[in-house]
This record gives structure tokens, sequence and C-alpha cells, in this order.
């Protein structure tokens, strides 16, 4: 019988999300495709340092020895060719990571097929144009800002903390709030407070996670997940967020109503491993103190976030 794919919380990310290649990837930009060949192959037994995602993908790997059947999958999906791709197979077992599976496809067009080949449930990448392609075809994605220099993850749990609005939920109240302003958004928030919100780009994620720690909690084990929102809403928008939690028989263990506070101090608190949000005035000073992504909209953005300062556009993955 093949590996089935289908019932694992599947993590697809590209070798420069999982490794520090920033050297590597200014090399390709400022000498090209065969420069940074030849430095990938001359240099294919050196170490490589942990990347943004290491510390998230290192402890949800770790996660797999407590369950009783392998339930989590990390993939690497890269642009790079199979022969510099080899460099990144060798910092994989050099730092002891329990993955497999591959895809490289040397600077291919679209990555998207081969996310979904692989039943990705979440990508992660350092190249724009990838995660928002991902997102556009209905793929979890994020793009992952530089990793933070000090940050030190909680040994023996995963924290992962989500934005709400046009991350785990629809984009339909923020859009509101950014196109009528606050109090048109609050008296919307009010009047459907008891009405579940659409899922998001990631409500599909938190399920999976969710389910995880249930079945922790059905065996009586410690669960070692634990998932916050950080979210800019305050009393009472936060009544529809609770109902909306409840309609998908999710319990996350905590939850921040920011009213429009910065994010950062919080995040550091909690210790979140990864912290998805949408828009870099949250992202950019969460970064500087855990590992941070932002999610792009379906079809971009006319409205809302802007570019984030540490972002590029090379095709390097």
């Amino acid at each position: 019988m093949p590996y089935s794919l289908t019932d694992k919380l599947v993590i697809g990310i590209s070798s420069r999300a999982l490794f520090d290649l920033e050297h590597e990837n200014r090399l390709y930009d400022e000498q090209g495709v065969a420069a940074f060949c030849s430095y990938q192959r001359a240099h294919e037994n050196e170490p490589l340092r942990p990347g943004t995602a290491f510390p998230l993908v290192q402890a949800l790997l770790g996660l797999n020895p407590l369950l009783p059947e392998r339930r989590i999958e990390v993939v690497v999906v890269s642009r790079n060719s199979p022969d510099t791709g080899l460099r990144a197979f060798n910092a994989i077992e050099a730092h002891g990571l329990d993955i497999t599976r591959a895809a490289f496809t040397g600077g291919a067009r679209s990555l998207v097929e081969y996310l979904k080949a692989f039943e990705v449930d979440l990508f992660l990448s350092r190249n724009r144009g990838d995660v928002q392609e991902a997102i556009d075809h209905g793929v979890a994605a994020a793009l992952l800002y530089d990793p933070p220099a000090t940050f030190r993850a909680p040994e023996g749990q995963i924290r992962i903390a989500f934005d709400g609005d046009a991350v785990l939920f629809s984009p339909e109240s923020e859009h509101i709030y950014k196109t009528q302003g606050l109090d048109a958004f609050a008296a919307h928030e009010q009047a459907n407070r008891r009405r579940a919100m659409a899922e998001g780009p990631f409500a599909k994620l938190l399920l999976r996670l969710s389910a995880l720690q249930q079945e922790f909690r059905s065996r009586g084990a410690p669960c070692p997940v634990r998932i916050a929102i950080v979210t800019a809403r305050s009393s009472p928008a936060h009544a529809r967020v609770i109902h909306t939690l409840r309609d998908w028989q999710v319990d996350v263990d905590e939850a921040f109503f920011m009213g429009g506070a910065s994010k950062d101090q919080v995040l550091a608190a909690f210790g979140a491993q990864m912290f998805f949000d949408d828009q870099d005035a949250h992202v950019q000073p969460a970064s500087v103190r855990v590992p941070s992504g932002i999610v792009p909209y379906a079809g971009g953005s006319t409205d809302a976030q802007s570019r984030p300062c540490n972002d590029t556009s090379s095709p390097l993955p």
C-alpha cells in the first residue's frame, strides 16, 4: 500500500525558510545561477544555520514520537535543482530533522501543483510570488520575515499564534473596517456577534492543530501544543470570535484582544514559535521577537498591507 498523506498534518517548506540561505540568495541575485550552483556544490557539506521556520519544524516533528502513529510530515518544496538541493538535505541530516520528502523543481514556473500533490496544509517560504500563488489557489501560506536574533524556543512545547481576521477568519469584517471605518465595523460585529465568521485561509490548519490537541487530551496525556489568537479586536467585537470558535468546536488556549495595541510584547511573553498575521504593521515589530510570517490576501490587496521591508522577490525560495 502506498504511504498516504491524507490524514497527516503536512508542512511544505522552502529550503530558505528552513535554513539561513540569505548569503546564497544575494549571490544568486548579484552573480546569477551559475555562481550560485558552483557555490552550493563547493559548500554542500558545510553546516547551515537555522532559518525562520526551523524552531516550528523541529517542534512539530518532535510530536511524532509522542503519538501512536506518525501524524506530522514536512516536505521541502524548492525551486532548487536536485543538484543544488543536496546541500539542504545534508543540512537536514546534520540537524537531525526527520524529513525524508522533497520536491526540487529546478526553477519550475509554479509550485502550486506540487503543493497540492503532497497535500500540503501549510506552505512557508521567503518568496513572495510563491506564497501569493499558493494563497490564490487555496493553500494556506505565509511569507516569512528574517528570524529574530535572540529567540529561544520553549522546550517540549509547540506554541503558534494567529491573527484573526483575514487569517483564521474571512476578511469580510476587516474589509468593512478599512472601507467604512471603526464605527461601521463595531456595529456590524455587534449585530452579527452570534453568527460564525466564514473560514479564512488558515482555518483548516487551526482545525488540524485542534485535532492534535484533542488526541493528546483523549489519552490523558499532557498536551504539548498551545494555540493563541492575538487580534487587534477589542470588546465588544471579541464576542464574535468566541462564538465562531464554538461553532467550529475549537478551544484555543489563549486569546488576546489588543484593541489596536502592539502585539510584539504579548507574542514574546507567549513564546510563539510562529506568528501569522496579514498586516506588516503587526508582523514587522513581532518578527524582532518571535518567528513571524505575513499572510497575503487572495488575489493580492488593494487597500491593506504594505510590502514587508525585508522581503525579496528573488526566485530563489
